[in-house]
């Protein structure tokens, strides 16, 4: 069930929408379950034992021990007078792999954690696209909106620059019907995986040539910032016992230290967190050779794909930037680059090159 739960979230369904499909499937409620299986819990039997709400599907999808590891301190107390729990932050807790086995992959509950991040627009009449989340503009940047026609008609659903809807001289229309975009998308990932399924050495030699060097680009910026934060930090712990010290003789007013202690404390916890995510992106950019084994591993699942599924996008695709229409030949014609997870941009077009060549 928690499989499930999973699989509908990578389809693209919210909490409420999960809730309400398990309720109409009649599945326990985990507190009702437990009590089926004569197991203790502190919560009350429910009224109604297939009574699903979105906050259950919501702790399921965020509880990282599926994966097989055991997370401690996800609580704290600030001191023995004030007992209220708090929950620490997740880069803070400590996590211990392979302690049990896993239900959901790494890669999976991963995925998910992107996905909630993400804003599903629904249109009025109620429906919404696999692709909400994922389609961008390529000239700015912006998430394109999803949108629909008035009589219902799915033919003409469509997303379009949110930038471009609000300020129509900031970026120009990128408007792409859902149908377009679900054809041209579909027919890349099938030339992708193809071109896996021929040609596997020589495109995990040419996405490693490529990811080495973008990622020696990045790791060299973000070293450096993570340098220049660490500095700071150190900075900060001197200046802060340097206060101290000032306030203890009397050169600094209470009134002035609590002012930059303050200050100083929160400009160091912002540091830290930075640092944090500094330190993640350093180990991404040095596991590039692994995303690349994993990505083959998921194209072999697809290889002679024929319809595109809900999850099958969202497993391998983290991004679609939309060009503008290009009317210069009388005809419309668009271009999407698609950057695969964990990949980024497959430069397909120079591979079909030189496999015709």
């Amino acid at each position: 069930m928690v499989r499930r739960i999973f699989q509908m979230c990578m389809e693209g369904r919210g909490p409420q929408q999960i809730a309400n499909q398990l309720r109409a499937d009649n599945v326990l409620t985990p507190t009702a379950y437990k009590k089926q299986q004569g197991r203790s819990t502190p919560n009350p039997v429910p009224k109604d034992p297939y009574g699903w709400q979105d906050s259950s599907v919501v702790k399921i999808l965020e509880r990282r021990e599926y994966t097989g590891c055991t997370v401690n301190f996800k609580t704290y107390t600030n001191s023995i007078w004030d007992k209220k729990q708090r929950e620490t932050p997740i880069e803070k807790r400590a996590v211990f792999p392979g302690t049990h086995e896993r239900i959901i992959e790494d890669d999976v509950f991963e995925k998910v954690q992107m996905i909630r991040q993400q804003r599903h627009r629904m249109t009025r009449t109620g429906r919404s696209s696999i692709f909400s989340g994922l389609v961008c503009c390529a000239d700015c940047g912006s998430k394109m909106q999803y949108g629909s026609s008035n009589n219902g008609d799915f033919a003409q659903d469509f997303f379009d620059c949110s930038l471009h809807k609000k300020h129509r001289e900031k970026c120009g229309g990128h408007f792409i019907r859902v149908k377009v975009l679900e054809q041209l998308v579909l027919k890349h990932m099938q030339l992708v995986m193809g071109y896996i399924l021929r040609h596997e050495d020589y495109f995990q030699t040419v996405m490693e040539q490529q990811m080495k060097l973008e990622s020696a680009e990045k790791l060299q910026v973000i070293r450096k910032q993570l340098s220049r934060d660490e500095k700071r930090i150190a900075e900060l712990k001197r200046l802060f016992i340097k206060i101290y010290e000032d306030n203890a003789s009397g050169r600094l007013s209470d009134e002035r230290f609590d002012m930059l202690s303050q200050s100083y404390e929160a400009e160091q916890k912002q540091l830290e967190a930075e640092v944090i995510t500094l330190r993640q992106d350093i180990e991404v950019q040095e596991r590039q050779n692994e995303n690349i084994e994993k990505f083959i591993q998921k194209a072999h699942k697809y290889v002679g794909i024929e319809t595109l599924d809900p999850y099958a996008l969202r497993e391998l695709v983290q991004a679609i930037y939309v060009d503008a229409p290009d009317k210069s030949s009388g005809k419309r014609r668009q271009s999407i680059h698609i950057k695969y997870d964990g990949m980024g941009f497959i430069p397909l077009d120079e591979l079909m090159k030189g496999e015709t060549a």
